[in-house]
């Protein structure tokens, strides 16, 4: 079905700056969030009558660095494999040129940003719609961690779980982290966030119970409005104080018995840590009503559109004439 645009002389029409190769989406220049990699702008899904987040990566900038570049790219190549209602959703992905410099990838919009950003706008939250923010959360990581092979985030924390706050969905994003692993197999890289990062990670050698400690230091942030450990002033002081079991001093503003003891069966021992599903049941969330998938969503978009002249090309390590082959020559995916 045709879109149907307005006069682009109309003076009250935003204008786009940008159109993807289907014409489907359209960036504006609002720029939503810029980190060191990706700069996300707001964009617009003329289909759906939707407001989506347009990602922007400048791969030039990472033509000599081989790992950010694996990074970058295991980011696309999982989120077009999953579909849950608590991981943000990837709809398109391309790149803008015949060089390839700029990989562009169109994903699911959160309209409140971040749960760190919304908790500290929001501070009188009831300790139930803590507990329903938590439970998705967990569905969202029971989700990656039941796939086969299993898929350990690395790099939960409060700045990478996004929410809708008209309706309080939950939804995990920033994969660009994240292992892909057998079940009989377990991660060797020490990478994440150190304030969330579980004592075993430092020791390179963990299972995706590491994403139980880093949600059970979500749960600790999203009580207290406080970053875990925010009481050190450098990345060693947090070292020494994970690695020998020493917890945040925010620990002694949970004043919830139930919700203390709930952060700290997450943040436990490796061995008697629990497991997504464990959690799911526990009785920490019995009496909480159902907050399921939206009464009436919007038919989802079409799956990623991916064509000899897309990302994903580049994604199987293939030859592709938009990216240039010195970059694809060092461009390992697995």
């Amino acid at each position: 079905m045709p879109c149907v645009r307005l006069d682009p002389a109309d003076e009250d029409a935003e204008p786009f700056v940008e159109i993807d190769p289907t014409g489907r989406y359209g960036r504006y220049n609002d720029l939503l969030g810029a980190g060191s990699v990706k700069r996300v702008y707001r964009g617009f899904d003329q289909e759906q009558g939707i407001e989506v987040a347009w990602n922007q990566v400048r791969l030039g900038s990472f033509a000599d660095d081989q790992p950010m570049l694996n990074r970058i790219f295991a980011e696309v190549r999982l989120l077009r494999n999953l579909q849950h209602e608590n991981i943000i959703m990837l709809y398109n992905v391309w790149t803008d040129d015949d060089r390839g410099t700029t990989l562009n990838f169109v994903t699911e919009f959160c309209n409140s940003g971040s749960l760190r950003e919304y908790r500290k706008k929001h501070r009188q939250v009831s300790v139930n719609a803590l507990k329903k923010w938590s439970r998705q959360i967990l569905r969202g990581l029971n989700y990656l961690h039941s796939r086969e092979p299993c898929i350990i985030h690395r790099d939960l924390n409060c700045s990478n779980v996004f929410i809708n706050g008209n309706d309080g969905q939950v939804k995990i994003g920033d994969l660009g982290l994240a292992a892909v692993v057998t079940k009989s197999c377990v991660a060797h890289s020490v990478l994440g966030t150190p304030e969330y990062m579980a004592p075993e990670v430092f020791e390179e050698d963990y299972t995706e119970l590491v994403d139980i400690y880093s949600f059970g230091m979500c749960v600790l942030e999203m009580v207290t409005c406080e970053i875990p450990y925010s009481e050190c002033d450098s990345v060693a002081k947090i070292y020494r104080k994970v690695t020998t079991g020493v917890m945040p001093a925010a620990m002694v503003k949970v004043k919830d018995a139930d919700v203390r003891a709930f952060i700290e069966r997450c943040v436990g021992k490796p061995r008697a840590r629990p497991s997504t599903s464990e959690l799911l049941n526990d009785p920490f969330f019995y009496g909480l009503d159902d907050d399921g998938s939206t009464p009436f969503p919007l038919s989802p978009p079409p799956p990623p559109r991916f064509t000899s002249k897309d990302m994903p090309t580049a994604i199987s390590a293939c030859s592709s004439p938009l990216l240039p082959t010195s970059l694809l020559g060092r461009l390992q995916i697995g």
